[in-house]
């Protein structure tokens, strides 16, 4: 292994890693000091802005697997592990156990679907792994024999993260209501859309409990938005730019709610990779972008729509009773086939949970020792 050496310089220092040379900032390299954080609450006690000066470092040298670093005008050195710049040095941030590559997928997924218990997901720290890690990976899973009763649900979504509450409570039921307050309480189809894009923040995953599906029709209707957007871009680059670059309204109002809020068709992370999407039509406002914009982006944005209706990215199945889909809500387009509303009963139970409970789940589970990967017991329902 190639010896660490460090050239100090007037704002940072090149450290020379096996990998490489990089170069840090001492600003930053004085905030990853091991002794900036308290053990206990694990949080920040060290302000970078109580410094008299600036930070100038006047040593470095390892010991053992920590940088030890000798500042200019503290008596106290720094102590910043190696693996931190490592890490840095590879992706340019701290390593995340839930930053895992997302697995596009298409029409035929169904029989690839991370299929899990319920008490493997409740009661075992493995079933929790795999369960976040598939919602991660696939953005979808399948957890089975629920429990026909209104506390299954809350367990099962606790195990993830807090339920997470919508203009309409904590929970809702999708069944046919005399006097609906949304085009799921109707037994007529649903068009592919995510969920209440008119809120500030829109839900981050849902959960759908089928208590009893006997009617004629209704198969629900998913697809990987993400593979839709990521097909766009190779197609139309332009298109994708468009979508990805502004912010169109949504709302959702009724007569004791009126929730409006800008999001983007496509979203993007700081890397450029395609983490989800927001549609409606039925909840999508009046367009607010500059009308001469407009005459480039509805083309972008109508065919984005038409390409979600191709059979290569539909997948179709019947929701059972006794199973719960979990899907992340910004990532899976979900719609629905209409049904013949008095050839039987057909009720689902929903609630949501945040996407940033979901992947801390997922970290506290991988720290333990967890990853939820395929060899682990609970993934062998898989496919």
């Amino acid at each position: 292994m190639t010896e660490t050496s460090f050239d100090l310089r007037e704002k940072g220092m090149v450290v020379g890693l096996p990998e490489g040379e990089k170069y840090f900032n001492y600003y930053w390299l004085r905030d990853a000091c091991l002794s900036c954080i308290d053990p206990q609450t694990r949080e920040r006690i060290f302000d970078a802005s109580e410094l008299q000066s600036p930070p100038r470092a006047t040593s470095a040298v390892i010991e053992e697997d920590t940088v030890v670093i000798g500042w200019a005008d503290e008596a106290q050195a720094s102590r910043v592990p190696l693996s931190l710049l490592r890490e840095v040095f590879a992706t340019g941030r701290r390593a995340d156990p839930a930053d895992l590559p997302r697995r596009l997928w298409y029409k035929d997924h169904t029989p690839d679907i991370t299929r899990i218990d319920q008490d493997a997901v409740v009661g075992t720290e493995e079933g929790r792994a795999c369960l976040t890690r598939a919602l991660i990976e696939d953005g979808i899973a399948i957890v089975t024999n629920m429990e026909k009763s209104e506390g299954s649900l809350p367990r099962l979504v606790n195990a993830v993260g807090p339920v997470t509450p919508s203009a309409e409570g904590l929970f809702f039921n999708v069944r046919v209501e005399i006097a609906p307050t949304n085009l799921a309480f109707t037994a007529g189809p649903l068009e592919m859309h995510t969920d209440l894009p008119g809120e500030e923040t829109a839900p981050g995953v849902q959960f759908l409990h089928c208590l009893e599906n006997t009617v004629e029709g209704g198969n629900s209707l998913f697809l990987d938005g993400a593979a839709v957007a990521e097909a766009l871009r190779k197609e139309d680059p332009e298109a994708f730019a468009l979508l990805a670059g502004h912010d169109i309204p949504f709302f959702y109002r009724h007569d004791n709610w009126d929730y409006r809020s800008h999001q983007r068709v496509i979203e993007t992370d700081v890397d450029g990779r395609v983490t989800g999407v927001t549609i409606s039509q039925h909840l999508q406002d009046y367009m607010d972008l500059p009308q001469d914009l407009l005459d480039d982006y509805y083309p972008a944005f109508i065919k984005f729509i038409r390409m979600m209706q191709e059979d290569r990215f539909l997948l179709r199945f019947r929701s059972e009773a006794g199973n719960c889909v979990v899907f992340d809500n910004h990532r899976i387009v979900h719609g629905r086939e209409g049904y013949v509303a008095d050839s039987g009963k057909r009720h689902l139970r929903g609630c949501y949970t945040d996407r940033g409970a979901l992947r801390s789940t997922y970290r506290v589970l991988a720290m333990k020792g967890h990853d939820g990967s395929v060899e682990q017991p609970a993934q062998q329902a898989r496919g």
